[in-house]
């Protein structure tokens, strides 16, 4: 492979490779039959090309569904979400007002403002001495004891009352 000419100019001169690359070969496609009787000239699709549109179809739609579905899913997940979040912010405001409202109840919970609200909603005055009544009770005890004979009368209809005269007599 000895260059047997001088070459002139910067690019280098092109060798042939000692291989033959190797092409990949195309399928060809197979092309319809068109049936030449049939009056608009309709085109004959085989049995094989329809189980395979077939098949194509089902899976493209049965994918569809998935994602739909899977869509539909999530967006029920993302609304449940929300309102739980929607909830816990009202639970964190009703706390936060119920110890708003322990607060103010703790404060207002002195003598002070118990004799203000009684001396002026309720009338209420100071106790004096002339309203003062002595009771005197005297020293007796009266405890009963247990073993005197407890009588309960019970009511009975004019029937029953007829029928015990009668059998007591």
């Amino acid at each position: 492979m000895a260059q047997e000419r001088y070459q002139y100019g910067t690019s280098p001169r092109k060798t042939n490779p000692d291989y033959n690359k190797r092409t990949k070969k195309v399928p060809q496609k197979r092309q319809l039959k068109i049936v030449e009787d049939l009056p608009r000239q309709q085109v004959k699709v085989s049995k094989e090309q329809r189980k395979t549109q077939l098949k194509m179809t089902i899976t493209v739609a049965s994918l569809f569904l998935l994602l739909l579905t899977i869509s539909c899913r999530n967006s029920q997940i993302d609304k449940k979400f929300n309102q739980i979040q929607e909830q816990k912010k009202q639970l964190a405001a009703l706390q936060k007002e119920n110890e708003q409202l322990k607060v103010s109840i703790e404060n207002s919970l002195n003598l002070y403002n118990i004799e203000k609200v009684a001396k002026e909603e309720l009338g209420m005055q100071k106790l004096s001495g002339k309203q003062t009544i002595y009771v005197t009770l005297p020293k007796k005890d009266h405890v009963e004891s247990a073993s005197e004979k407890i009588v309960i009368k019970e009511e009975k209809s004019w029937w029953e009352e007829i029928a015990d005269k009668i059998f007591n007599f």
